[in-house]
């Protein structure tokens, strides 16, 4: 049980990095909702996909970083939908839904909105941080599998995603099935990204038809 007014460890060095964290201070002043955006701004400066792009998902969207930035960046013309399990406040330009974006219907209402394939689907999912790296390698590569098959049924030819991971062992053979349905597929770790974390983003641009 944990005493009343203290914190474990863990928390007190989670909460001293965040308080010393440049992104986070970063992120306060510039008015976004958390670090998480500085990571979608820079993967777009070295791979210029939202701009490119004018139907566009995001899944596992909150607290809602990437959705401003893909808000931000996009043109104005440009359609988006956004799910995730928690509630998210609203943003310009983008259609929010609140559920588990692997079930059929939720599927079917992100694409409705859009009213045509999408050219471009990222994902920051992941899952609660446990303190056991490989349990949480296994279940983030369960999320973004999944992402990736609902992304290899509905994107644009020409399409990109992009999706997070941690590193762990099953990324590479990810990466090679990935390979085999775009042009060009890399593994990208932002500056904004802290250097002890395992998280790393894979980006694959150049959809072609599934093999």
């Amino acid at each position: 049980m944990r005493i009343k007014g203290k914190r474990s460890l863990s928390s007190r060095r989670w909460l001293d990095r965040q308080l010393q964290d440049p992104y986070v201070k970063r992120a306060q002043r510039e008015g976004y909702r958390c670090r998480a955006a500085f990571k979608l701004m820079e993967i777009d400066d070295k791979f210029r996909l939202i701009k490119n792009a004018k139907y566009m998902i995001d899944l596992g969207a909150a607290p809602g970083g990437w959705c401003q930035v893909l808000s931000q960046r996009s043109s104005a013309d440009a359609k988006i939908s956004a799910i995730d399990l928690l509630q998210l406040e609203a943003f310009d330009k983008i259609q929010l839904f609140r559920g588990d974006f692997k079930e059929e219907d939720n599927q079917r209402a992100l694409l409705n909105y859009l009213g045509q394939k999408p050219d471009l689907i990222v994902s920051d999912m992941a899952p609660p941080t446990i303190g056991h790296a490989k349990t949480e390698h296994i279940q983030i590569m369960e999320l973004v599998e999944n992402a990736y098959v609902f992304t290899a049924n509905v994107l644009q030819i020409n399409g990109s995603f992009v999706a997070k991971i941690f590193q762990g062992g099953r990324e590479k053979s990810f990466l090679e099935l990935l390979q085999k349905n775009f042009r060009e597929v890399c593994f990208f770790k932002p500056k904004s990204s802290r250097n002890l974390s395992a998280e790393i983003y894979i980006v694959a641009t150049g959809f072609k038809k599934c093999n």
